[in-house]
């Protein structure tokens, strides 16, 4: 497992992912289109680690691209995060994200076993469980995907699950991740949309460091302490750790397997505002809207089965996330575009 081909490695969890990795000693090949993510976080990846990487500027789809890095790199295994990830752009553009995400996944799946390469750890999401009817959600749990998003990773996580059926040498770790926050503590890289941000974290950070006027809450009248939504948020660099965790198994465990990374622990969003507000020593303005379709009153981790397995667990607090993202956003306050 010397040579690691990384996905969408300029993203915000691969990035951090690719840090964790060279730490640990591993080469490291990097395949991004860039469509969302800045080739400055692998520079900055590289200046955190004092090892170089390898950086193909590539599309997943591009069979012949992925033949050259297969033909010219000794790969061992891949870690898969390439992929489109908002929620509502899925629902409004389906297609674009079936072609990207699974029709991405088979070109790549082809390459790698065109390459005899049958190690993959695959970047999967919470969102295969649908709306949970009940709590902390368990790996064995109904899977029910409510969106174009989470069906596409559903549809990967079968795939998987035949290749593994269909040939032993196919060995996969699917994880499946809860809501990832945080940011390296350097400050030197952190997660920074292209967009107006899909996700909490980045939206309060940017509200605070004034890019953003305020915080749009969607519902505060859910069956929660305070009204508002409760989720499991886990800190990227334990969310990375759990991919070095995922590769030392894999040669250790054929056929497929799912592992929650979470913390088993929910917060509302307005506890992640007031956290946030006294990390960042400024008020964060807020206000409530209108729920919006197919979002859950609560959803958290049971993250017992990655202990158990991997000899995983998620040790960084609500303090660390809130305390990493503002250094990270107070230092690069337009993101990698300064």
């Amino acid at each position: 497992m010397k040579t690691v081909l990384v996905t969408g490695g300029a993203g915000f969890i691969g990035s951090h992912t690719c840090v964790e990795l060279l730490n640990e000693g591993y080469d490291l090949v990097v395949v991004d289109n860039l469509c969302n993510s800045d080739a400055c976080a692998l520079d900055r990846v590289q200046e955190i680690s004092g090892r170089t990487l390898d950086f193909v500027r590539a599309d997943i789809r591009d069979s012949a691209a992925l033949n050259d890095i297969f033909s010219r790199y000794s790969i061992n295994a891949v870690v898969h995060f390439a992929g489109l990830k908002a929620v509502g752009e899925s629902v409004a553009e389906p297609l674009k994200y079936f072609d990207n995400n699974v029709n991405g996944t088979v070109v790549l799946l082809q390459a790698m076993q065109r390459h005899e390469v049958f190690n993959i750890v695959f970047s999967s999401s919470a969102t295969v469980y649908g709306d949970p009817a009940s709590l902390p959600i368990k790996e064995d749990f109904p899977l029910a995907a409510v969106n174009p998003y989470g069906r596409t990773k559903l549809i990967i996580e079968q795939i998987l699950f035949d290749l593994g059926k269909s040939d032993s040498r196919w060995q996969s770790v699917l994880l499946r991740y809860f809501n990832p926050v945080g940011a390296h503590p350097s400050g030197l890289i952190g997660e920074d949309p292209n967009d107006i941000p899909n996700n909490l974290m980045p939206f309060i950070a940017q509200v605070a460091i004034g890019r953003l006027q305020e915080l749009s809450i969607y519902g505060g009248d859910y069956a929660t302490p305070d009204g508002t939504g409760v989720r499991d948020y886990i800190h990227v660099v334990d969310l990375a750790k759990g991919h070095l965790a995922a590769l030392s198994h894999i040669v250790q465990t054929p056929g497929t397997v799912a592992y929650n990374l979470g913390t088993g622990q929910g917060y509302s969003v307005l506890e992640m505002v007031k956290a946030f507000a006294a990390a960042a020593d400024k008020p964060v303005p807020y206000k409530i809207v209108a729920r919006r379709p197919g979002d859950a009153a609560q959803c958290y981790a049971d993250p017992a089965l990655a202990a158990e397995k991997l000899g995983w667990r998620a040790e960084l607090g609500l303090e660390r996330m809130m305390e990493d993202t503002w250094r990270w956003q107070s230092q690069n306050p337009q993101g990698y575009r300064q």
